[in-house]
């Protein structure tokens, strides 16, 4: 990583996790969360796309086709989006003059703001930009050239409208209650928001989901690798040495040690690097002849 690509890691970082005020100390942990998040949404898209890879069936030697095997009942469900939304959501009618727009953004804290409909659908969304081009074009007076940028022309043609329905981009960025958090990150990502409105199929704003609350869902702390380490792995494949196996996790690298029969080594290795948080794991087992 090049120096300017961390200066860039680590501000993208803090302002994701934005849990305390920063310290030169913290950049390497969050730089390795950031590593972390992208990681996850990486592995989540490349299994998703595996999924929907059209496969080649099989055939056995009589000529019958052989069934694909079933996925794992231990298989974790994915987490949907309307796991980790905000409801109720803050939103503005598409009547709202620009006065009332910039207190509601003042007193919900949010940069953004979905515009809805009479019957809640959303329509567009609303944002301190759009406020800012509005205010910028009535102090200066500023008045785009004959042969000024298209982009230009429009921004100032919006900047000089009333209610939020002729200041809000449009069409808005939305995600529905039952898509993955993957899903989720992917349009967060493109599309450089901080928050989505989530609506129902008809359009109807039913939540909000954050930046933030998407890259914890993503990304467990190390208590929660651990306890699925001790509660799945050992608990389920290796019950004979559940008491004997002693784990420890710090930012994502597992540490195990205790006894172990010698054979069941390697699995068990193999099954922990497999968990999709999980950086790098350190061997510290006595072995045991089996």
């Amino acid at each position: 990583m090049t120096e300017r690509e961390k200066i860039s890691a680590g501000s993208e970082a803090r302002r994701a996790v934005p849990a305390k005020a920063w310290r030169p100390t913290d950049e390497p942990l969050r730089q390795d969360m950031l590593l972390r998040y992208l990681g996850a949404v990486a592995t989540v898209s490349a299994k998703q796309a595996a999924a929907r890879r059209p496969t080649v069936p099989e055939t056995a030697s009589a000529g019958r086709v052989k069934k694909s095997a079933e996925p794992s009942a231990a298989e974790p469900a994915p987490l949907l989006v309307r796991d980790v939304m905000d409801i109720p959501a803050a939103s503005v009618r598409g009547d709202m003059p620009f006065l009332d727009i910039a207190r509601s953004l003042t007193r919900e804290h949010v940069g953004s703001l979905p515009v809805v409909d009479a019957d809640d659908r959303v329509m567009g969304v609303v944002s301190e930009s759009d406020l800012l081009a509005k205010a910028a074009v009535e102090a200066s007076g500023y008045e785009p050239g004959p042969i000024g940028r298209l982009r230009e022309r429009r921004l100032h043609d919006k900047a000089r409208t009333e209610t939020a329905e002729t200041l809000m981009t449009t069409p808005a960025v939305t995600v529905f209650p039952g898509s993955t958090v993957a899903e989720a990150t992917w349009l967060v990502s493109l599309s450089r928001l901080k928050r989505l409105p989530v609506t129902d199929h008809e359009g109807r704003l039913v939540g909000v989901v954050h930046r933030n609350a998407l890259l914890n869902a993503l990304i467990r702390d190390d208590a929660g690798i651990r306890e699925e380490i001790e509660s799945r792995i050992l608990a389920e494949d290796f019950p004979d040495a559940r008491n004997a196996v002693e784990v420890t996790v710090r930012n994502g690298v597992v540490d195990i040690s205790g006894q172990m029969a010698e054979d069941d080594v390697p699995r068990l290795v193999a099954e922990i690097k497999d968990i999709d948080d999980v950086t790098e794991v350190i061997d510290h087992l006595h072995l045991v002849s089996g």
